[in-house]
């Protein structure tokens, strides 16, 4: 058996023996997996009969159509949200993203602490004999 060279794909994603670059097959394989989805949440629907859905289904003239309707659109949004999942889990976190403030509000619980722990520095509810003139809330 022949072993074909590896390639590596070109800056477009392209490989040699496929046609279609990775970022649109990957697009087209979050989607099956979108639409997957939402087969089955169409046909949980039916199943426990969420809001007698699959009563209207089932009874009205148009119900296999909206039925379609449901499973497509639900289908158009996980996979849109499939993807994006996917995309933002590619990000390579490289530690810090720089500017001045990066570092200022971890250091911001340590310096509450750090006035809680001084007495005077905290405001000391007020009794009711050291009002003046015997005030109440």
């Amino acid at each position: 058996m022949r072993q074909e060279p590896q390639t590596p794909p070109d800056y477009h994603g392209y490989d040699e023996g496929r046609r279609l670059p990775r970022l649109v097959r990957l697009y087209i394989w979050q989607c099956l997996i979108g639409f997957g989805l939402s087969g089955i949440f169409t046909a949980l629907l039916l199943y426990f009969d969420v809001v007698g859905l699959r009563g209207l289904v089932m009874g009205t003239q148009g119900g296999f159509m909206a039925l379609f309707l449901l499973f497509f659109f639900n289908g158009l949004v996980f996979a849109g949200v499939q993807f994006a999942i996917t995309i933002m889990r590619m990000a390579d976190d490289d530690g810090p993203g720089g500017g001045r403030r990066d570092n200022a509000l971890s250091q911001v619980p340590g310096r509450i602490m750090a006035a809680l722990a001084r007495p005077g520095r905290i405001a000391q509810p007020i009794r009711a004999q050291d009002r003046p003139n015997g005030q109440r809330d």
